[in-house]
């Protein structure tokens, strides 16, 4: 079964335990891309420095480039009601929850491809 995690610390120490901490990586570079949205994502960066940069290129994107973020949210498939459930409050805490959400479906993605492909 999917683990679950409280926030995005905790969910990359434990894809770090998993051992799909690289796929994640590559995971995110592939749907950024997609996306058009440019970010820098290098294959030996921390969680912690890979919180803070998805952190901040989702505060950018939320205020310099409303359309863009709006269409990573699609690439990535991150559900409408849950960024609906997100409590509105300053566009810091909103940033890191949708920063949550997107790291969360990421990691659904690479766990489900690591479980039941052969």
């Amino acid at each position: 079964m999917l683990p679950n995690f409280n926030n995005s610390l905790e969910l990359l120490e434990g894809v770090e335990r998993e051992q799909l901490y690289q796929n994640l990586l590559l995971q995110l570079k592939k749907d950024f891309e997609l996306a058009n949205v440019p970010i820098n994502i290098p294959l030996d960066i921390s969680p912690e420095e890979l919180k803070s940069t998805i952190h901040e290129k989702i505060y950018y994107l939320i205020v310099e480039k409303f359309p863009e973020y709006l269409n990573l949210l699609y690439v990535v498939d991150i559900a409408e009601s849950e960024v609906k459930k997100i409590t509105p409050s300053d566009v810091v805490d909103i940033s890191a929850e949708v920063s949550f959400l997107l790291l969360k479906r990421e990691w659904q993605k690479v766990w489900y491809k690591a479980k039941y492909s052969s």
